[in-house]
């Protein structure tokens, strides 16, 4: 705990085997092999990384990108090996880690079957996406039996980023990839895409037809807390009693502070959507966790409002 409050990161990372094998995961070069390692173990290392940076709860999600750009039949038996193996793994610590689930997505109706499986059965906090599946942006109606279910079990889903579309980066950035290989990832590419499928998701009347549903974007939101102004102008009204950009974001959108450490864009996005809306996160192992917990405890903030971040927010969203 920091001052008292408790502490919990909603974007830590996990790898499994099997998952990384057929995906082709995110185990480029550019990985080191301490973070490889750490992606892959969850036990007595993973607890003393926590415990020397002060955190008492992670929840797991699989790294991208997970199912969503497998077949419906590999992904559908790829996402319960995998969430059985993370529900095997927090057995031993069942106070410090949980999990979040893998939904194979390229088959709609088996993820929200998985959905409830792990929530009921393992005791998963919700789950975690990563980016389009094999292209189709989460908004598409094809996906809306996954986000029912969501919001009839209460539970948020993590819509995390992927490498961008081959196709987008093509077009957009292929001048700079060679030296700049990172654009596609998390200096610009994460961006574009998960910003995308959020603005998407808005504007896609989900939050209409399932009023309970919450969505959760790291990475302080990706840029979308920053817009809220300029696309409640530029939109209007998007409902029919008249719900801007806005009103319906700030509703149904929590962002995290993950691989964002930044007190200017922290302090911008909680006058924008409100303390309520803010949750801790690291995004362990690609981020130091102690940097971020000591970032936490300088920031000039009352302890109410900085224990909201830190854990009370996550809490009551997580009902843990």
């Amino acid at each position: 705990m920091i001052q008292n409050h408790p502490v919990i990161a909603l974007e830590e990372h996990y790898w499994h085997s099997d998952v990384v094998k057929k995906s082709g995961g995110d185990a480029g070069s550019h990985r080191s092999n301490e973070i490889m390692e750490r992606l892959y173990e969850i036990g007595p290392r993973r607890i003393a990384t926590m415990d020397e940076a002060g955190i008492d709860v992670q929840i797991l999600g699989h790294g991208m990108p997970a199912t969503q750009r497998m077949d419906a039949e590999s992904a559908v038996r790829l996402a319960r090996i995998s969430n059985d193996y993370v529900a095997e793994k927090c057995k031993p610590y069942p106070t410090r880690i949980m999990g979040f689930a893998n939904l194979p997505t390229p088959d709609p109706k088996a993820a929200a079957d998985e959905l409830e499986r792990t929530v009921t059965k393992l005791g998963f906090k919700g789950a975690m996406v990563h980016g389009p599946s094999n292209g189709i942006f989460l908004d598409d109606e094809r996906f809306w039996p996954v986000w029912e279910r969501a919001a009839a079990l209460d539970v948020p889903i993590y819509m995390h980023p992927a490498t961008m579309d081959e196709r987008v980066a093509e077009i957009y950035l292929k001048d700079y990839l060679k030296k700049y290989p990172q654009l596609v990832g998390a200096a610009w590419g994460f961006t574009m895409e998960t910003a995308t499928i959020g603005l998407r998701m808005v504007l896609s009347g989900v939050f209409e037809k399932y009023p309970k549903l919450q969505i959760i974007l790291g990475h302080m939101g990706e840029t979308l807390p920053f817009l809220l102004h300029r696309e409640s102008e530029t939109l209007r009204a998007l409902t029919s009693d008249g719900k801007t950009f806005r009103d319906i974001f700030c509703k149904h959108f929590y962002i995290t502070t993950s691989g964002y450490y930044s007190t200017p864009a922290l302090n911008f996005t909680i006058t924008e959507m409100g303390i309520d809306r803010v949750l801790f996160s690291v995004d362990y192992p690609y981020v130091d966790s102690k940097a971020g917990t000591d970032w936490m405890a300088a920031l000039q903030l009352n302890a109410t409002d900085k224990g909201k971040i830190l854990g009370h927010n996550a809490k009551r969203l997580l009902k843990i």
